[in-house]
């Protein structure tokens, strides 16, 4: 049996988790819809591997429901300012119910496009640096070998760094499957029809990527969100682990609120999780 720190480590299945998280929810007095939408993005979150986002959260959230620091009756509020803005008041509540409203509401008022640069610093700055015979700050490229550099030329040989590290640079793959990839406009260097071929597109994209040269002692370059569309593969078939102290926790919390105990299974021998 898998074990983490000498504690057994136990799977619970993904209807189970999502099940028993709403009943402790709802023991609590978070309404039925709302305690949906809470379960299904805490689940989401450990299936995607993101485990410190996961249900793990419970107990603490319970705790602040008793402390009255989180109204557990709270649905959010939106207040249209604009035609392309609003504001969205989640009265204390679970901050999720406030994040899909607001998905659902830019969704309703998506007839606008924002532009925006990703990368630390603009090109055109580096050129100027240049011309003046000048350097840039550490930070703002890499060379062609992928070396830090604060010389312009080799700057201008290698790429822009995106500015916040890993998740710029999944805002700027967004913004080509967006503005370019889905539009038929021009992306990643690449031209073509647009809707039958979104998929052959968005297949480009992604061997473009994950294909790019890769520094020294990296493996693999893994597309935005690929790494844990992989462990929500493994752990919707095999279940999502949890060590037995964890489990205890969620059971007291269920216990507290009338609700049924976590259901857990040892992991397959074979299962890599």
């Amino acid at each position: 049996m898998s074990t983490t720190n000498d504690q057994k480590l136990l799977n619970v299945t993904t209807p189970d988790a999502r099940a028993f998280v709403e009943e402790v929810l709802i023991g609590n007095g978070v309404p039925r819809d709302n305690a949906l939408i809470v379960a299904k993005c805490l689940v989401e979150a450990d299936l995607r591997g993101v485990d410190t986002h996961g249900i793990n959260r419970i107990p603490s959230y319970m705790a602040r429901i008793r402390q009255s620091m989180l109204d557990a009756k709270a649905s959010p509020s939106i207040r249209r300012i604009s035609p392309a803005v609003a504001q969205v008041d989640g009265h204390n509540g679970f901050g999720f119910l406030a994040a899909h409203v607001a998905m659902l509401t830019a969704i309703e008022m998506a007839n606008t496009t924002l532009g925006i640069g990703l990368v630390v610093a603009a090109r055109g700055k580096v050129y100027k640096a240049l011309r003046r015979g000048g350097k840039i700050p550490t930070g703002w490229a890499l060379d062609k070998n992928g070396k830090p550099t604060d010389n312009p030329a080799r700057a201008l040989e290698g790429v822009m760094l995106p500015m916040g590290g890993p998740k710029g640079s999944a805002l700027a793959v967004m913004m080509d499957v967006f503005s370019g990839v889905l539009s038929g406009s021009a992306f990643a260097g690449h031209v073509t029809n647009p809707i039958q071929e979104f998929k052959d597109r968005m297949d480009y994209l992604y061997n473009r990527v994950v294909g790019s040269d890769r520094m020294e002692n990296v493996e693999r370059i893994y597309f935005p969100g690929e790494i844990e569309q992989l462990t929500k593969e493994k752990r919707l078939k095999h279940g999502i682990p949890l060590v037995e102290a964890e489990i205890d926790a969620l059971n007291k919390e269920a216990g507290q609120a009338g609700a049924g105990r976590t259901r857990a299974s040892p992991p397959p021998t074979a299962a890599r999780l």
